[in-house]
C-alpha cells in the first residue's frame, strides 16, 4: 500500500509517495495552491491514481506542542481532504521539517533559486519518511542495526 505524504503551505503543497511496501518516500512534485476545491480535486485524483491507502499531512505545531494559527489552517485544510479522499486521512507532527529540508538542499550545493522550488517536495519526504519509520517501529519491524 503506498502513503502520499503532503506539507500543506500557503501558496504550496510539497507532495511526495511512498514505495508500495511503505518503506521509502520519495518526492513527487509541488503543487501551487489554487484555491481549496481545485487543490482538493487534484490530491483526490493524485490518490485515486497512485492507488494511495493512506495521506500523511504536516501538522506544524509550536515549539511547545500547541496549535497555532498555521496548524490550524493545516487542520482545517485537512478535514476537507477527509470529505475529499477515500482513504484514512492523518496528520503527523512537522516541526523543524522545513528547516532541515533547507538546511539539506544548501549542504547538497544546491542554488538559492532551485532551493525555493524544492524545499516543499522535499519537507513532504521527511515529513511521510518520518511517519514510515515510526509506523515500522511501532509495528514491532524495526531491526537491530548492523555494524
Amino acid at each position: 500500500m503506498r502513503l502520499l505524504g503532503l506539507d500543506v503551505g500557503d501558496k504550496t503543497i510539497g507532495v511526495a509517495l511512498s514505495d508500495e511496501s511503505a518503506t521509502l518516500a520519495s518526492g513527487l512534485h509541488t503543487i501551487r495552491r489554487a484555491g481549496l476545491q481545485r487543490d482538493l480535486r487534484e490530491l483526490a485524483g493524485l490518490a485515486q491514481d497512485r492507488e494511495v491507502g493512506t495521506v500523511v499531512v504536516g501538522l506544524p505545531r509550536s515549539l511547545d506542542g500547541s496549535e497555532g494559527p498555521q496548524a490550524r489552517k493545516v487542520m482545517a485544510f485537512v478535514e476537507a481532504l477527509r470529505a475529499a479522499v477515500k482513504v484514512p486521512v492523518v496528520t503527523w507532527d512537522e516541526r523543524f521539517t522545513t528547516v532541515v529540508a533547507e538546511n539539506a538542499l544548501i549542504e547538497g550545493g544546491v542554488s538559492r533559486g532551485r532551493r525555493k522550488g524544492l524545499v516543499d517536495k522535499v519537507a513532504a519526504v521527511l515529513i511521510l519518511q518520518n511517519y514510515l519509520d515510526y509506523r515500522k517501529t511501532a509495528n514491532g519491524e524495526a531491526r537491530e542495526p548492523t555494524a
